[in-house]
């Protein structure tokens, strides 16, 4: 791929034709997604997008996390600032609005790619990471990881329009149980829940990953996708992601009655 990212390692498999892994890159912050990592998460999808060459996209993270979801530290100069802090350093509210709406825009670049996307959860996965993986076509997980979606004990909406994408992954009751409860879960109930295919020994995610997608690069091309714009046209059906064409107001709005209130 083009360009040199600070936060990703984006490497085409030299054994592989077609396949491109993206790697998180931020292990000592537990791979939390900056506002560098949304930028960069987006420019490599913009590339995928206009790649022919490429046919199934592996997103995994460095270390011992896929995400610990979207960076909650840094300051209003720093370029990695998260997207669910605080508001802009000029005080416009439509520039705050469309910072608010940064985890939105990846996780709709992440679904909108025309390749074949497996998520390899390689250790926690939080939050926004949570998100971004519903974005993607398949999940394997290593048996040790676990996952959870805190924002409400953080006392902020879940946005990046998850709802939606949970809710065609796991059904209403249990997209409500996770969100409102924000309790920690485990790979063998994220697999039998549905949100991750397949569970895999410790050590051997990766080598299932890229043996998932060779068995998907084997196929004809075009019928492979076909297959996935099709399913995902009849999942946007069955639960439209429009309903929450608000996320970046609700999270706006919630930044600034936390402010009210002094926290």
């Amino acid at each position: 791929m083009a360009g040199t990212f600070e936060t990703l390692i984006v490497e085409r498999d030299a054994e592989l034709p077609g396949l491109v892994s993206v790697t998180l890159d931020r292990p000592e912050k537990l791979n939390a997604i900056s506002f560098r990592m949304h930028a960069e998460l987006q420019e490599v999808c913009r590339q995928l997008a206009d790649d022919p060459e490429a046919r199934v996209v592996l997103l995994t993270g460095s270390g011992r996390a896929f995400s610990a979801g979207a960076d909650l530290g840094g300051s209003t100069s720093d370029p990695n600032r998260p997207a669910l802090v605080s508001a802009t350093a000029d005080g416009s509210p439509l520039r705050e609005r469309l910072r608010a709406g940064t985890g939105n825009r990846t996780a709709a670049a992440l679904e909108g790619l025309p390749q074949v996307t497996i998520g390899l959860v390689n250790g926690l996965a939080i939050g926004g990471a949570v998100v971004l993986l519903a974005c993607l076509d398949l999940r394997l997980a290593a048996a040790s990881a676990w996952f959870s979606i805190p924002e409400v004990d953080l006392e902020i909406p879940l946005t990046w329009n998850a709802l939606p994408r949970l809710m065609r992954e796991l059904g209403p009751a249990r997209t409500k149980e996770l969100v409102m409860t924000c309790d920690r879960f485990t790979a063998e109930q994220a697999a039998s829940w549905g949100l991750v295919n397949r569970v895999v020994p410790d050590g051997e995610l990766l080598a299932a990953g890229r043996a998932l997608a060779a068995q998907l690069l084997s196929k004809d091309l075009v019928a492979l996708a076909v297959t996935k714009s099709t399913c995902n046209a009849l999942a946007e059906a069955l639960v439209p992601g429009y309903v929450t064409h608000a996320d970046p107001d609700y999270l706006v709005l919630s930044r600034l009655l936390a402010r009210e209130r002094g926290r």
